[in-house]
């Protein structure tokens, strides 16, 4: 268009409007095209059930190696208020310290059983919980000799935001020398799970790992 004082002048087109326009009616895709053909939850949208359980591929599948353990906690902000339905995904190497990707060049077996790849949506009360198997540590930096500790990474969407952070385990080989440790300082400990018992017969133990958001108690964030 054309800026005549303030006024507007409508210009020349391209002509092509037309080719964008759907040529028939649009159509609505009938709900059973729409959902999964694999069981998944009403209540949490999109998410099928059992993708917080890491432990194995399938319910009827064997457990992945290593000691299953529980993880939980809840997803707050500053002044307290949980994060409803935020999304968070969860990934962890597996027992001998090996995650399954091809970018992993740390020489230590896979495991069939173990893909390390959780997800799901959080409670009405910012709540969360998975099933998972204890990670191990692995040389990350051979040239340096450089070991990365036993952690558990979690990524936290809410809305079009992204928060990624880890958490540690409380005295674990390699701690003090990790770069990410050493940046945190005398916050780490925010980010460590702390130990409890579960009543849940199928795991070994739980740790739980409450995530602040924003403020001064904030989890570290990469």
């Amino acid at each position: 268009m054309e800026k005549l004082g303030r006024k507007l002048r409508i210009g020349p087109t391209d002509n092509t409007s037309y080719e964008r326009t759907p040529r028939e009616n649009l159509r609505i895709i009938p709900p059973a095209a729409r959902d999964s053909f694999l069981p998944y939850s009403r209540v949490q949208p999109g998410i099928r059930l059992g993708e917080n359980d890491l432990t194995r591929l399938a319910p009827d599948l064997p457990r992945a190696d290593g000691d299953a353990i529980e993880m939980s906690g809840q997803i707050l902000d500053d002044t307290g208020q949980p994060l409803r339905h935020a999304l968070v995904e969860i990934w962890n190497a597996n027992k001998y310290g090996k995650y399954a990707h091809d970018l992993d060049g740390y020489s230590a077996p896979l495991d069939p059983n173990f893909i390390g790849l959780g997800r799901m949506l959080t409670d009405e009360e910012g709540r969360y919980k998975f099933w998972t198997i204890d990670p191990g540590c692995y040389l990350a930096r051979p040239d340096i000799n450089r070991w990365r500790p036993k952690h558990i990474h979690l990524s936290i969407r809410g809305g079009a935001s992204r928060l990624i952070t880890q958490m540690y385990f409380k005295d674990a080989e390699h701690n003090d020398t990790d770069p990410m440790r050493i940046v945190m300082g005398d916050d780490f400990h925010l980010n460590i799970g702390k130990q409890y018992e579960t009543p849940n017969i199928d795991v070994e133990r739980g740790y739980k790992f409450d995530i602040v958001i924003r403020g001064k108690d904030s989890t570290f964030f990469e």
